[in-house]
């Protein structure tokens, strides 16, 4: 089947590809939304955008979405923030291909100290190198720059012009190079922040160059600086913009999940309480005090707590009803299993006023929560108390401690 396409454009396509490959985060430009579904299609990997792409390799460790299941897609924040950055509508005009970075690129030895002669011999290359820009000899430039670090390899402003060249020779990532250099040389190199933030913006990292231009300005205003800066800055905003919404999304995901797990404690301890209640209730209803039910060796009991009895030795239709409340009723309990125990509920006028009435119902009878060491449901050694066996020992009475009578 012959090529429906001609030379010219088969040309064009495969400058195209080339620049996909180096430059992939363009994929992701709604322009190009078509080629990307296309390529995905296919089954192609599209990477993240270079914004995303070291978030989202530190939090899978590898490189790769980590998912157990290799039939769904990984849910990771860092993914969710790359869909959301394909959404960012970024001008890409002037985005060129960017060059390979070259590893042999001269750099000089960094721990040369240059004699004065050195010295002079490199400012007479920088002049030279200076003509031949002049003249856009910037192969030239380039060649007499190179000569002159390699004489005075100290000097931060020999990188900063190198990198001018290689920005005119549409090589921004060997101008970064040496302008990183330059800065590490003189952090206060102006020349070398402009023509790094001009790489920048040549390779589609309007952030980093919005942040390299301003830097120049605020060292030594230049009037092309300022015009490179407000090329970059709609794009940088936007990108700005995107990053706090994601900060914020983030921030209110957190603050929900802290929310929904609060109040999955409290409906959880609620749940806990009501059932405890509901308990105790349930008891109270069958004839018998909540806490007391089953409890063997009750006086006039066998084997359980009597309703008749208790009815008769201590009807109080206030008494009845406080045993109908589950906080009144583990109260007796816990009083009647150790009466000194009351000092904890006298603050609690409820419990207090119904342990004194049941107190004084109990002494008309002839007996006491003291009566009773084991508890209401504990029955004494030798049988329970007025049932014609020894009564136990008696314990020291709560009136010698909390005055209970």
């Amino acid at each position: 089947m012959s090529c429906p396409i001609g030379e010219e454009q088969l040309t064009e396509l495969k400058k195209f590809v080339e620049i996909c490959k180096s430059h992939p985060q363009l994929l992701h430009n709604p322009k190009l939304a078509f080629f990307k579904e296309y390529l995905t299609g296919l089954g192609a990997n599209i990477p993240l955008p270079d914004i995303d792409a070291k978030n989202y390799s530190a939090s899978s460790g590898d490189g790769q979405a980590k998912n157990n299941n290799p039939g769904e897609k990984p849910l990771s924040s860092s993914e969710d923030e790359s869909e959301s950055e394909s959404d960012v509508e970024l001008d890409m005009e002037g985005v060129i291909e960017p060059d390979p970075v070259n590893e042999s690129q001269e750099m000089g030895d960094p721990q040369k100290e240059p004699t004065d002669e050195e010295r002079d011999q490199s400012d007479e290359k920088r002049t030279e190198a200076m003509k031949a820009f002049s003249e856009q000899q910037f192969d030239e430039a380039i060649k007499l720059y190179t000569e002159a670090i390699q004489l005075n390899p100290q000097s931060a402003l020999l990188f900063a012009k190198r990198g001018q060249v290689y920005l005119k020779l549409n090589k921004p990532n060997a101008c970064i190079k040496d302008c990183t250099r330059a800065l590490e040389l003189n952090c206060d190199s102006a020349a070398a922040y402009k023509f790094r933030g001009r790489a920048y913006r040549l390779l589609g990292k309007f952030e980093e160059a919005s942040h390299d231009l301003c830097e120049s300005l605020k060292i030594d205003y230049d009037d092309q600086t300022n015009e490179w800066l407000s090329d970059v800055k709609p794009n940088a905003e936007k990108l700005r913009q995107h990053k706090l919404s994601v900060q914020r999304k983030k921030e209110e995901k957190e603050h929900r999940d802290k929310l929904r797990r609060v109040r999955k404690a409290q409906e959880a301890r609620a749940n806990a309480t009501r059932a405890q209640q509901e308990s105790a209730a349930a008891g109270a209803k069958a004839g018998a005090a909540p806490g007391f039910a089953g409890a063997p060796g009750f006086p006039g009991a066998a084997g359980g707590f009597d309703a008749d009895y208790f009815k008769n030795l201590l009807f109080d239709p206030e008494i009845m009803a406080a045993f109908q409340d589950p906080e009144v009723a583990v109260a007796l309990q816990d009083v009647s299993v150790n009466p000194a125990n009351f000092v904890k509920y006298q603050n609690n006028p409820k419990i207090a006023a119904v342990i004194e009435k049941l107190q004084a119902k109990l002494g008309k009878s002839g007996t006491s929560f003291s009566d009773f060491p084991y508890g209401f449901g504990g029955a004494p050694p030798g049988g329970a108390p007025g049932a014609g066996g020894p009564t136990a020992p008696k314990p020291p009475s709560a009136d010698d401690d909390v005055g209970l009578d």
